[in-house]
């Protein structure tokens, strides 16, 4: 099962059918095992006796006695529960930001690599070339490699995952992963990166994670970056990932500067978010959700709120929630796609909860 936020609950029933979310009365009648769903955990979970694990005061999992669950009302309760189990430390890697995600992702590509195994089950093309280990590239059923492709393998495992297309004139670098379907453009895709499903991908790409059926098909580059769903990002989009002055990147979260610690941050990028062509942005920049960015040479600020638009310079009210929840309708139907009721429910939701903080970022602009 799984234990979300309540405003993610309806959404996730949706997606997950037959998987109880947020039910108490499924955890009844057995001992509960609890997950971290932060923890990078790396191999199975070893549970033997009721008890917790954690890395620092970070819980990973714990193993809860089943007549003491049953009298939980919620998770709060089940925390307080773990926490009173007696605990052993492990080193394990528990994820604070969307950059950790980033950083950590060419590692676990290659675990991953283990469960793919060294197979062609697609066509790879005989002009295309292995450069290093040829026992280290995945070629899924249905995918296409064309011809004068690079699939550079010295550095970590390259997976293609079924159905995916990739363009002559492209070099893969592993480690990477290239979900379901995706298209690669003659695209120059470096190592630890992660696309799919459904993505265009084109242009320059390095340690970036882009979730599904977002659209990075022209040239431009991005750098240790973090991209949702449906994002479209205009021709030359480029993010920068590293300060001229080689210091730590800060990114702003929730009204404060966090520092990072990290050498190379790229940009964080909403679900829905669109971005016109020469769009620059600065290195650790967050952009939310149902943007609308029109660069016109002028970097956006280091963190523009949700359902914003960025033109001429400034931050500006946006187009509305009900035009915006139009464009999601036909990019998704372009896709054979529909967007939920639940889904509409969730942005809106959110819509309400950061009007303040669009409210407050215009008035800086005029």
């Amino acid at each position: 099962g799984l234990w979300a936020r309540d405003l993610l609950v309806p959404v996730l029933r949706r997606r997950y059918p037959d998987r109880p979310v947020n039910d108490l009365d499924a955890l009844k009648g057995d001992d509960v095992l609890l997950v971290n769903g932060r923890a990078l955990l790396t191999g199975p979970v070893d549970v033997r006796d009721i008890g917790a694990v954690k890395s620092g005061e970070e819980l990973v999992y714990a193993l809860l006695p089943k007549e003491k669950a049953a009298e939980c009302s919620g998770l709060e309760d089940l925390l307080a529960l773990a926490e009173s189990l007696p605990s052993e430390q492990k080193d394990v890697r528990v994820v604070q930001y969307l950059w950790d995600l980033v950083s950590e992702n060419p590692n676990f590509i290659e675990r991953d690599f283990d469960r793919f195994g060294p197979k062609v089950l697609g066509k790879l093309h005989p002009t295309a070339v292995v450069y290093g280990p040829e026992d280290r590239v995945y070629i899924g059923e249905g995918a296409e490699v064309h011809p004068y492709v690079v699939l550079d393998t010295r550095g970590g495992p390259v997976i293609v995952d079924r159905g995916v297309e990739v363009h002559p004139f492209t070099r893969i670098e592993g480690p990477s992963y290239i979900g379901p379907d995706c298209i690669l453009l003659g695209a120059k895709i470096r190592e630890g990166c992660s696309f799919g499903p459904v993505c265009r991908i084109g242009g320059e790409v390095e340690e970036s994670i882009v979730q599904g059926y977002s659209n990075k098909y022209h040239d431009g580059f991005l750098g240790h970056a973090y991209v949702g769903e449906w994002v479209n990002l205009g021709a030359l989009t480029t993010n920068s990932d590293l300060k001229n002055d080689y210091s730590t990147v800060q990114v702003y979260l929730k009204g404060q500067w966090v520092d990072t610690g990290e050498l190379k941050v790229g940009a964080f990028i909403g679900d829905h978010t669109k971005t016109s062509i020469g769009t620059l942005l600065n290195t650790g920049t967050i952009i939310g959700i149902m943007c609308n960015i029109v660069g016109a040479g002028a970097l956006p600020p280091k963190y523009v709120p949700p359902f914003s638009l960025f033109v001429n310079g400034k931050i500006m009210k946006g187009f509305g929630l009900k035009y915006l929840l139009e464009i999601a309708r036909t990019a998704m139907g372009r896709r054979k796609m529909e967007l939920s009721p639940e889904e509409e429910a969730l942005l809106k939701a959110i819509y309400d909860a950061t009007k303040g903080e669009r409210a407050e970022a215009v008035k800086k602009f005029r």
